[in-house]
């Protein structure tokens, strides 16, 4: 039998349903879009936890339910070494033997985009639509030695290991500049008794702002910012070494900064330094609650105006471009680590891709 053959899954996997009886396991996680367990936000203040599922690890966890998740199905793999409890309307499962199927290969497999497109496509029902465990079951996939089962779980968990370095790194150098920024310009400086050339300003006389616009997505290579982050690429840009704030949403007052050409849409607005000290700016508006500034209830709104008129402390030129310098490398050393992640991105898409071909 050839390594490209597909099988069918149901052969190799099982359900399970041990609940929660003796309330052994108080540990509650929920499963996200972006298959990975996640703390619970159910609101359990009364609950008889007693008729959740026990997840052990290394079994599988998935939402039948597909309706409201886009075009993702919520599945993930407990790879911890202790139990937890899901809720009792999740499918619990595991495969049943290790030596024939490796269960980091088939979460591998899950994370293919094809497996979300063929999980909703099978979807079925009125109120909402389900995934249900008997067309689990019915998913082909292709299934090879466990030989070769390791080698592709070895390599795709090497590109992981080596972003989630990325990311610690990126974290711990962000904390450094943070840090720094607080040490100058937060801890121990009495506004009333400011040093000779420091004084208190507004956000206005220090940056300009302006609204992004709406554009279409495309295959370019030039990230489109919204409110929190990178929501597509296309192929122009309007703004470039700049820092992009939410502007609308629950995420208005977020603030990122991008050092190369970009796309800012309207869901977003741009800060630009009256000087060339970008990475103050930053700091100082990631400073600032300008979450807690915006307007309306229902949607919450920041505008140029309630960011130009935001108080704020504007220290001496020397001080400015004194954390400038050393904001700087440390921001270049973060975007360089980005850098390697997109990459490191686009091969672990490549290693899932040729999951569907396993003669490549």
């Amino acid at each position: 039998m050839s390594n490209g053959e597909m099988k069918r899954l149901g052969d190799y996997i099982r359900e399970v349903e041990v609940r929660n009886r003796d309330l052994e396991v108080t540990k509650l996680l929920g499963v996200s879009i972006s298959k990975e367990f996640m703390p619970s936000i159910a609101n359990t203040v009364g609950t008889d936890m007693s008729s959740y599922k026990i997840v052990e690890p290394w079994q599988f966890v998935y939402i039948a339910d597909t309706s409201r998740r886009g075009d993702k199905i919520a599945i993930a793999l407990l790879e911890e070494n202790n139990k937890v409890i899901v809720s009792s309307i999740y499918t619990v499962f595991e495969v049943k033997n290790k030596q024939e199927l490796l269960p980091e290969y088939l979460m591998m497999w899950f994370r293919r985009p094809e497996f979300d497109r063929y999980a909703r496509f099978k979807s079925h029902g009125s109120a909402r639509e389900i995934f249900s465990w008997e067309e689990m079951c019915d998913v082909e996939l292709p299934i090879p030695s466990i030989e070769q089962q390791q080698k592709i779980v070895s390599e795709y968990e090497a590109v992981t290991r080596r972003i989630r370095l990325n990311e610690q790194i990126i974290a711990k150098l962000e904390e450094t500049a943070q840090a720094l920024y607080r040490k100058m310009f937060v801890d121990e400086i009495d506004k009333e008794n400011l040093l000779e050339g420091w004084r208190m300003g507004t956000l206005g006389e220090i940056a300009d702002f302006k609204n992004g616009k709406a554009i279409k997505l495309s295959n370019g290579n030039i990230p489109v910012y919204g409110g929190n982050g990178i929501v597509g690429y296309t192929e122009t840009s309007n703004a470039g070494n700049v820092i992009v704030i939410g502007r609308v949403g629950i995420n208005c007052g977020n603030a990122l900064l991008e050092p190369n050409k970009c796309w800012v849409n309207d869901n977003a607005m741009m800060a630009i330094p009256k000087s060339d000290s970008i990475y103050f700016l930053y700091w100082l508006i990631k400073s600032l609650d300008l979450n807690g500034q915006s307007e309306g209830s229902g949607q919450p709104l920041l505008t140029q105006a309630i960011l130009t008129q935001q108080d704020c402390l504007i220290p001496s030129l020397y001080a400015v471009r004194t954390f400038d310098s050393q904001a700087r490398a440390l921001a270049m050393n973060a975007f360089i680590r980005q850098s390697e992640i997109v990459k490191l991105n686009e091969l672990q898409s490549l290693l899932l891709a040729k999951m569907g071909h396993p003669d490549l």
